[in-house]
């Protein structure tokens, strides 16, 4: 860092998840609380859980990234703490806040797990950190958001190497020949209205592709859930497979682009739904890596960082929209009339677990 930092800390912000089976019931009830979802929902979506021991890979991958993040930090000459805090499990927002004023943490960036624009991704975070500071009360830092970095060109680079890592047992021919697949939580499209989620997804995927050289791909979504008469972005991934499939279609790349780490919507809506439908098809598919901890993608938040605690540093962004903006406007990624949908409404079809 080459000036006097304006923050003392990052915040990483994220959704949270159970450690163990004891905890996946209290952590759904946590996510669904006053939203009226009937009993026999939650103990769905738990079997998607206990499938894994029930335990949530996201903690984990938030304490991989702190550690990334401290490494980076520390590399280029700072010790900045950083900090993390769930929407909805241990350890909460709040208890994260409080900590940091007990620490003497006076202003802090925010560091959201979600490359996107959206009110889930976005503006409910945001929401988040208001209640927990005002659950502090006060003493509470200051948090500001760092911007979306949906087109950040490491952001990018990193996408497309994790698809190169995916396919690289395919000669160029198959990938040629190949299907490229980039997948995203769906939201319903009353949602999607108020956003630039999909407008910013489509960049994405377009400049991944274009990194790879392959002019031909498609966006489709995945986690989708809600009463079914309730319009969302499509189509499904697993719609999407079976429609290749018709088309004689039988090597596919699965990018999931619209996620940064593999939590549990990728282990179970991409590598177990997805790669068993794949194989009932007689398909050949890859799924492609989350950003993770690669080193370009933490150099990015590291990046992020710097640009905002340095007057006139320049925003890295590459194609057709530029950076994105520092302050959210106050009708930015406005949430559905009345409360949002929860990402647990009973299905049209059995989803992934819809919530991490």
């Amino acid at each position: 860092m080459h000036t006097e930092p304006a923050y003392d800390a990052v915040l990483i912000v994220s959704f949270g998840g159970p450690e163990k089976a004891e905890d996946v019931l209290p952590f759904l009830e946590n996510v669904t609380r006053g939203r009226n979802i009937p009993r026999e929902r939650l103990l769905a979506v738990a079997e998607h859980y206990y499938h894994f021991g029930g335990k949530s890979p996201i903690n984990d991958q938030c304490r991989e990234l702190m550690a990334a993040l401290r490494d980076e930090f520390w590399e280029h000459g700072s010790n900045m703490p950083v900090y993390w805090g769930n929407r909805n499990w241990e350890p909460y927002l709040s208890d994260t806040v409080r900590q940091m004023r007990a620490d003497g943490i006076k202003s802090a960036l925010a560091f959201m797990t979600s490359a996107y624009s959206s009110y889930s991704g976005c503006r409910q975070y945001r929401e988040n950190v208001k209640a927990a500071q005002e659950a502090v009360g006060e003493g509470a830092p200051r948090i500001d958001k760092l911007r979306v970095f949906y087109n950040h060109p490491e952001y990018v680079d990193v996408c497309a190497e994790r698809v190169r890592e995916a396919w690289s047992d395919w000669s160029p021919s198959e990938r040629e020949a190949s299907a490229l697949v980039f997948t995203a939580h769906s939201i319903p499209l009353a949602m999607a209205e108020t956003c630039d989620y999909e407008k910013q997804l489509k960049e994405t995927c377009r400049l991944v592709a274009d990194a790879l050289g392959k002019k031909d791909f498609r966006l489709v979504f995945q986690s989708r859930s809600g009463p079914p008469a309730q319009p969302w972005l499509g189509p499904d991934v697993l719609d999407y497979l079976r429609e290749l499939s018709t088309r004689g279609i039988r090597d596919v790349a699965i990018a999931p682009v619209g996620f940064i780490s593999d939590h549990m919507e990728v282990l179970y809506d991409l590598d177990t739904e997805a790669m068993a439908l794949a194989q009932e098809l007689g398909m050949r598919l890859v799924r492609a890596g989350t950003a993770g901890t690669h080193p370009a993608f933490i150099r990015m938040i590291r990046e992020l960082i710097e640009e905002r605690m340095n007057a006139g540093a320049p925003k890295k962004a590459i194609g057709l929209f530029g950076a994105n903006h520092d302050v959210c406007p106050a009708d930015c990624c406005l949430p559905l009339a009345g409360r949002p949908v929860p990402p647990l409404m009973a299905a049209r079809r059995p989803v992934g677990a819809g919530v991490d």
